[in-house]
Parts: C-alpha cells; structure tokens; sequence
C-alpha cells in the first residue's frame, strides 16, 4: 500500500506520505517509531509525518490509501511527484478518510 496525508484547506499540503507499507503491519504509534514502509517527505521540508497545526481556523485532512499489487521503487524522503508516478496505472483500489482539526483557542 502507499498512504498520503494532506490538508486542502492549504492547498493540498502533505503532511505524510509512505510507500510500500504491508497491510498487516499497521499499528497504533506515531511517526519515529518502528513505520513499516518507506517515507515520503512532507511540505514541512522533512521526511515522515508532520501533524496537523493550522494557522488558524479548522482544516480538514484528508487520509488517502492505495491498494498496489507490488513495491514502489522508492527511497526514504521520495516526494509527492515521484510517489504520484511510481503509482501510475498501478492503482488496484483506494479509499479516503477525511477528518477535522481545528487548534484549541483558534
């Protein structure tokens, strides 16, 4: 599977990105544990997961995953585009989840 992280509301920015992720290997934990996969970077300049902030008030964030019938010929750090093209035509299913997040006082 591959899995993208983004927020529409600010112009479809990446928070995460990850390829080659096993189906059973998902568990609960943040980013900096034991990720199975490889990580994309995200557009805060750095690879692996950049949790919501939103300057001000709500953003939704939309968790796309892809189901892909092989591995990705992807490094750690790939990006948006690499991850977009590795993909292409290989795309077996997809599914989206979107959620809300707004910062407390904001």
């Amino acid at each position: 599977m591959a899995i993208r992280v983004t927020d529409p509301d600010a112009g479809n920015f990446v928070h995460w990105a990850a390829a080659n992720v096993a189906g059973n290997s998902l568990t609960e934990g943040a980013s900096g544990s034991a990720t199975p996969g490889v990580e994309g970077s995200n557009d805060f300049g750095r690879t692996g997961w950049g949790g919501p902030c939103p300057p001000s008030g709500e953003h939704r964030y939309v968790f796309t995953v892809y189901a892909l019938p092989e591995l990705l010929d992807l490094g750690p750090g790939f990006g948006a585009t690499q991850l977009r093209s590795a993909m292409h035509g290989k795309v077996l299913a997809q599914g989206q989840l979107m959620g809300r997040y707004r910062r407390a006082g904001r």
